[in-house]
């Protein structure tokens, strides 16, 4: 089940490899997610000291939270890979042009998961190209269903 996408991701890079991660979460981030008081479209993924990071995701801390903790809501979060995928994470993204962005969050069995992707920049034409082929899919359906 779906809790948020990074739709604008797909727009801006070519998703060639997809990988599941934990995410180390406080208990009123979990509250404001499970509230879908999330935001993943300026987030992006670091890798610092073989740990892989997740910047600029933004929780909105709800109304009624505590009043003994200061909730930070862009605050940098630890992604959680088993070791190997992190050093063929390492790997891949030190080649050029290449980077991790976050593409979902999502519940697998009652704990929340992020789902982050390898990706290639497009280009301006590549982004053009991609929004000419969504446009010709939108009008082959209309004049499928008039028919």
């Amino acid at each position: 089940m779906s809790i948020v996408q990074n739709k604008k991701a797909f727009h801006d890079y070519f998703i060639e490899e997809k990988y599941e991660t934990g995410i180390v979460l406080e208990g009123w981030e979990v509250k404001a997610i499970r509230d879908g008081r999330i935001q993943l479209k300026e987030a992006y993924v670091i890798i610092r000291n073989g740990e892989i990071f997740l910047i600029g995701c933004h929780i909105s801390p709800l109304k009624t939270a505590s009043t003994h903790i200061n909730p930070d809501p862009a605050r940098t979060r630890k992604l959680l890979l088993h070791a190997e995928e992190i050093q063929r994470l390492i790997g891949k993204v030190e080649r050029a042009g290449y980077t991790l962005v976050p593409i979902d969050m999502h519940y697998k069995t009652g704990r929340i998961k992020v789902e982050i992707g390898l990706a290639k920049g497009k280009k301006q034409y590549d982004k053009r190209e991609s929004e000419k082929q969504k446009e010709w899919e939108r009008t082959k359906q209309r004049l499928l269903r008039a028919k």
